[in-house]
């Protein structure tokens, strides 16, 4: 029998700074969205948004969404190899503050409003704020 598993990793920096590394949970709708784009005409739409918020309410395999989101960037998509060459799929954006904000999640998602979400995760507060710049890399790799 052939397994087919994804694992999510995410970083977090502040200023430049790695501040946490958090495992991540990839949703039901986000598997069936994965689903879709491994055949023709299934209708997929491909990953490209991260979204940050202030849920703190821990992720479960049901969110279609964030707890509270504020901000979403569309992300810098690369491929980078973890076991085999390309097995990674890296989602990147950078978030920029002109107020303050404590927050404690991030998501994945195929759309720059709406959209599907991929994975969820939350982590301790990171409290940002004017002029503070927060990354969210988020990280899905095949197995």
């Amino acid at each position: 029998m052939c397994e087919f598993k994804l694992y999510g990793r995410a970083e977090i920096y502040i200023n430049g700074k790695l501040v946490d590394k958090v495992d991540n949970l990839i949703v039901n709708v986000g598997k069936q969205e994965i689903a879709k784009l491994l055949g023709a005409g299934l209708g997929g739409v491909s990953f490209s948004h991260i979204a940050i918020g202030t849920g703190t309410t821990a992720p479960a395999s049901t969110d279609t969404a964030l707890g509270a989101e504020v901000m979403r960037a569309a992300a810098t998509v690369t491929l980078e190899t973890t076991n085999i060459t390309n097995d990674t799929v890296v989602f990147t954006a950078d978030f920029s503050f002109t107020s303050a904000y404590a927050i404690t999640e991030a998501g994945v998602f195929n759309a720059a409003t709406g959209g599907v979400l991929l994975d969820r995760i939350t982590f301790a507060t990171k409290n940002v704020d004017n002029r503070d710049t927060l990354r969210i890399v988020m990280k899905i790799t095949v197995q």
